[in-house]
């Protein structure tokens, strides 16, 4: 239940309000992390918040790296945190995402806005160890093109052959020369065998609703589609109920699960 002090090594940002940072402990380690797992950060004398983590898993040197958004007092302290700054951190909390249960799978990656984060780590594992699956497929979806997380990353990714990447913009700006649309736009366009093919989504629940329901029509089982839920997570250890989802605590339970655990929550009116 306490936090484990860690420090602030860089601070990238993302856009015009996300930052990705790079903390490394002080003196204590924290147990390795999965992809789709989150940490409890806390900004000392303002709060505590989840952030899932943003960084390659398979990192053994104790660093973390988190992409904080700033919409609140405690993630715009977090986000302004700079290097040399101590911050708390709790972990890792959660589930996340059954990567090794995908292998010799097609892998179907989609992600809404800052959702890119938290599956930034599952596209770290799967092109770190390429040969274990299928097809790998990215699609990624923001507002405009400089809203999207990782920019230099995703530029570098589009020249690779073993990666298929299909990035998509509400709103195009001069210069844009991606697909303009929902990312269910793409989605809807590819040929999957639905019985070799796992989807993990993350971002907002319209976006995962409407792109689980893409998927279920092309014949891919809710069991093989994954999504990270996102609720008022503030114990992290199911203790607080403050996360409750129908009979899910989110923090305990999740935050990822698969669809058909999801898929008749979402249907339930403001749940």
């Amino acid at each position: 239940m306490l936090p484990t002090p860690f420090r602030v090594v860089s601070r990238a940002e993302e856009n015009h309000d996300s930052a990705t940072l790079l903390l490394e402990p002080i003196s204590d380690r924290l147990p390795p992390y999965a992809p789709g797992q989150f940490s409890m950060i806390s900004a000392f004398g303002v709060g505590e918040i989840a952030v899932s983590i943003s960084g390659d898993t398979a990192v053994s040197d104790g660093r973390l790296t988190h992409t904080i958004r700033a919409v609140g007092a405690v993630s715009a302290k977090l986000h302004a945190a700079q290097p040399g700054a101590v911050i708390g951190v709790r972990g890792p909390c959660g589930h996340g995402w059954r990567v090794d249960a995908m292998s010799g799978r097609d892998l179907v990656i989609v992600a809404g806005g800052v959702g890119l984060a938290p599956l930034r780590p599952v596209l770290f594992a799967a092109l770190a160890q390429r040969n274990r699956f299928g097809r790998i497929i990215l699609i990624a979806g923001a507002r405009t093109a400089e809203d999207f997380l990782f920019r230099a990353e995703l530029a570098a990714w589009t020249h690779r052959a073993d990666l298929e990447m299909a990035l998509t913009v509400d709103r195009p700006t001069a210069g844009w020369r991606g697909g303009v649309g929902f990312v269910t736009e793409p989605l809807g366009r590819l040929r999957l065998d639905p019985q070799r093919t796992s989807a993990v989504l993350c971002g907002p629940e319209p976006m995962m609703r409407f792109c689980a329901q893409t998927l279920l029509r092309k014949g891919i089982a809710s069991a093989d589609i994954e999504v990270s839920l996102e609720r008022n997570m503030q114990c992290g250890i199911g203790l607080c109920g403050h996360c409750q989802l129908g009979p899910l605590l989110v923090c305990r339970d999740g935050p990822v699960v698969d669809y058909g655990v999801a898929g008749p929550l979402f249907a339930v009116e403001e749940l």
